[in-house]
């Protein structure tokens, strides 16, 4: 009872509290028959709480819970029964015919000033996206300071000429359109969402963001200290400390792929960048015959192509710097690279070379080897260090998007005290491919069924239609790849797999990169003999 008042009492007092504290006037208090504004109240109102008895508060409940309002209604159960079938339940059904798989028609134009348009025309929902491809990307940082091209894409709608960017932003909401802008490796993009309702105003803030980019200096600088801190804090996570460094592990300094693979830059070339280097990015790259724009949605040539030359019409053409994207050589013998992060409980496994770029003629068969290797949860490396011996929560082999050759990363978070034991697993894994397990009638059939019976949901929705015709452009892949992509999966044999794991997979010509506590993996690691031994710092630089 002692409790109940005294929690009625702080109650009491927090309610007086936000209706402006004691001496101010409130209907609710006056109902206690005692002006609410009179000096006494409060303390008359106290006095009666403290004297409250469990008599009181039984008396109260009899008087106010006992008018035969409350009226309890229990509705049982009923019988079921079950119906007499034929239907076997000791088995699975049967899986039905899997749907046909179709990819959209493309057609294409070129308008007056060379920008190329890509449409897929989708009825089903009155919307239409668009995404603005420019030849740009992290790898357009070669030319200029790491990290340019991240900061300019995200400065990118925060204003144009003639509007803010709450101006853009109301803008946007009042008309029900999405736009946002960013970079992966090889391309930047602006993409625009609209109902078709308005799509004529949503295309209008679309072509100004893109052609009037005002980049504030307050935004600027606001962007900039954001960026930063984004780069501190990639320095301290195991995974991405190691996709900072190891893209210049694996094609050096001079390559337009050698920037961090998060796009951030560095901490001292970030910090010397200014607005007329975001604006100068601008002024390089978008050029009208360097972007090509994909359009997926409500619409067709004939309704947006007019609207899009009155939109773009003094955009103009212009000539671009062209990337250093020059192959490079597979290095002459595995060496591990060791970064140091005191105290971590894991350890993140790097190991890497160059593949062959996306737009080859064995793309396919790598990518369907890719899969088996390690592309997919039931892949051979993460059922062997995560199912079976329980070292990892995942690990993975991966064929990093690039338009030209590409990283084959072998990725794996590992216990810390299992570090040196799964490094000998991945390489095993890597090594037996290729003579001792190659690949099995069976893992072929699994992984052909997973690669093309996702590819009906998968393109179900105009965005995931909008980013396979991006990989079209990125990569310069044929118009017709995807129409044909699940033919070529099913026409896929063992020797082809054979054939793309030796192209792809070379366990002597490794670059480890290794992020975990070197007090405690380092002498286990030289046991090994994988390679020479190099310590780095955080931005890849070496270390005694």
């Amino acid at each position: 009872m002692q409790r109940v008042k005294t929690q009625y009492l702080a109650g009491f007092i927090r309610g007086i509290e936000r209706i402006g504290g004691f001496g101010g006037k409130s209907d609710i208090l006056a109902q206690n028959q005692v002006y609410a504004g009179s000096p006494d109240h409060y303390k008359v109102t106290l006095k009666r709480i403290r004297e409250t008895t469990a008599q009181n508060l039984m008396n109260a409940a009899n008087q106010w819970l006992s008018d035969g309002v409350y009226v309890l209604e229990v509705q049982p159960f009923p019988q079921y029964k079950a119906i007499s079938t034929n239907i076997d339940r000791t088995k699975l059904p049967q899986a039905g015919t899997p749907p046909d798989v179709k990819f959209p028609e493309l057609q294409r134009t070129v308008l007056s000033n060379g920008l190329k348009i890509i449409l897929a025309e989708r009825h089903a929902i009155p919307v239409v996206n668009l995404n603005l491809l420019v030849d740009a990307g992290y790898a357009s940082d070669q030319f200029a300071t790491p990290g340019t091209a991240s900061l300019a894409m995200a400065m990118l709608d925060e204003g144009t000429k003639t509007r803010s960017s709450l101006q853009i932003s109301e803008e946007l909401a009042m008309l029900g359109a999405n736009l946002n802008s960013g970079s992966n490796l090889d391309m930047s993009s602006v993409a625009l969402s609209a109902l078709k309702a308005n799509l004529d105003p949503s295309l209008d803030i679309f072509a100004d963001v893109i052609l009037n980019p005002s980049f504030p200096e307050e935004d600027f600088k606001r962007l900039q200290k954001q960026q930063l801190d984004r780069i501190q804090r990639e320095k301290s996570e195991p995974l991405q400390m190691a996709l900072r460094v190891f893209p210049r592990l694996l094609y050096g300094k001079g390559h337009a792929y050698g920037n961090p693979f998060t796009g951030s830059g560095t901490e001292p070339s970030v910090s010397k960048l200014t607005r007329a280097d975001v604006d100068k990015f601008h002024q390089t790259w978008f050029k009208s015959n360097n972007a090509t724009l994909v359009i997926v949605g409500d619409t067709s040539l004939n309704e947006i192509t007019p609207k899009l030359e009155k939109l773009f019409e003094h955009w103009k053409k212009g000539e671009v710097l062209k990337k250093n994207l020059s192959d490079v050589e597979h290095q002459p013998k595995s060496a591990v690279y060791l970064m140091d992060r005191p105290g971590s409980l894991q350890s993140i496994i790097f190991a890497g070379e160059v593949a062959p770029p996306k737009a080859n003629p064995d793309e396919v068969a790598i990518e369907t080897m890719n899969n088996i290797l390690g592309g997919v949860f039931t892949s051979r490396v993460n059922m062997n260090l995560r199912e079976n011996k329980h070292w990892s929560y995942g690990a993975f082999t991966v064929l990093v998007g690039a338009r030209g050759q590409r990283p084959f990363i072998g990725y794996a978070p590992v216990q810390t005290d299992k570090t040196k034991e799964s490094m000998v697993e991945m390489a095993k894994e890597l090594r037996e491919i290729l003579d001792k397990r190659p690949v099995s009638e069976e893992e072929v059939a699994k992984a052909k069924a997973n690669q093309t019976l996702r590819l009906p949901g998968l393109w179900e929705t105009m965005a995931e239609v909008a980013r396979s015709i991006g990989d079209i452009v990125r990569y310069g892949l044929p118009d017709n790849y995807y129409q044909i992509y699940p033919n070529k999966v099913r026409e896929l044999n063992v020797s082809q797999i054979e054939a793309a794991a030796q192209k792809v997979v070379h366990p002597d010509k490794l670059v480890w990169a290794v992020v975990g506590d070197r007090s405690k993996i380092e002498a286990g690691i030289r046991e090994l003999g994988f390679g020479e031994i190099q310590p780095i710092d955080t931005d890849g630089n070496p270390m005694k």
